[in-house]
Parts: structure tokens; sequence; C-alpha cells
């Protein structure tokens, strides 16, 4: 499991209906693609849910290496920079992965939580702690899902998590779910990935 992330920050004045419109009219078109596990198409509006910025920040979890190259190099990644300018693109290894109690539910908000590896700290027992965090999310009230993956270039983890209510229980940057596509959602590795 791979998961990869570019938020785009955009003005402050920015129309977000843009943003929502774009979604609803090509969120369809990564429902069926070839080793993608899911794709969150995510959005914070500034001043709403004490969002700082405008951002539009899709968020991928990948079944396969090769999916996800096809999508950045194949072309459909190619109308972000045409839009927005080139981005950074995250990318992360998969630690671990779990289904919620409300799995079978619309994903309303997405909550991401980044947090620096301590230095110091065995890196076992610091992978294993962000493993079973993903669990204890994905165990709470209105959890769809929740991941957890390690970033080894930076020495960051991130959690991210799905959520069937407005007010996840969760730390972190939350996120409107404007469109979820899941071809792979259901093999996606499930616990520990290692």
């Amino acid at each position: 499991m791979h998961a990869l992330h570019y938020p785009v920050t955009l003005p402050a004045d920015y129309d977000m209906d843009i943003i929502r419109t774009r979604v609803a009219t090509r969120g369809h078109l990564m429902d069926g693609f070839e080793g993608l596990g899911f794709k969150a198409y995510l959005m914070r509006e500034r001043g709403v849910a004490g969002s700082p910025v405008n951002e539009y920040a899709p968020f991928y979890l990948w079944n396969t290496v090769e999916g996800m190259n096809s999508f950045l190099w194949g072309g459909p990644f190619q109308g972000i920079p045409d839009d927005f300018g080139r981005p950074v693109v995250r990318q992360w290894t998969g630690l671990a992965y779990e289904e919620g109690g409300a799995a079978d539910a619309p994903a309303l908000v997405a909550v991401r939580h980044t947090r620096p590896v301590p230095d110091g700290r065995v890196l076992a027992e610091v992978m294993e702690d962000a493993a079973r965090e993903a669990g204890r999310l994905a165990g709470r009230d209105g959890a769809v899902c929740a991941a957890a993956a390690v970033d080894p270039s930076r020495w960051e983890t991130v959690h991210f998590s799905l959520w069937a209510r407005e007010r996840p229980e969760a730390e972190g940057d939350v996120f409107q779910v404007l469109h979820l596509s899941a071809p792979g959602r259901k093999s996606l590795p499930r616990g520990r990935q290692w």
C-alpha cells in the first residue's frame, strides 16, 4: 500500500465552487482506475472548520505502484499541473490500514495528521505505534476507515481517516470529502503492512 497526497493551496478569495464543479464533473473518472485503493477528493475552505486556507487536496491509497505510476505519468494527473501548476506530490509507504464500523456509510469528512518520527526512538516501536493508532482511529464511532504511513525521506508519519460524521474523533486537518473513488478499497490489505 502506498499513500499519495498533493495539497494545492489556493488564494484566499478563490471561488471554491470551481473545485466543487471540477470534482462533480471529473471525479467519476477515477471510479474504476486500475491499482487504486481509493482517492478521496478533499477540500478545505478558509474560515470553515478552522481552516486557515482554501485548499484542494486529493489523498490516495494505492494497491499497486504500477497504478500510481500510471496515474502520475500516464495522463490523468496532468490536469493538476495544467490547471494549478505543478504541486509537491507527497508519498508515504503504508504501515497499516483498517476499515471502520461505518465502512459502508458515505465519507463526509477526512482528517490528515502528520507528525515527525522523534530522534532517538527505536524505529520499529514508532512504526508499531503508528499502526496501532490506525486501528484505534478505525475503532472510533463514525470511522469509515483509517490508515497510517511513513515518509522515511522526511522521517514523518501520516494518519489519514475518513468519517461518516461531521465531527470526527481525530486530531489533524479536517477536509470536506467531495467524492470518493474506491475501485480497490476492498482489496487494500488490512492490518500492519510488514
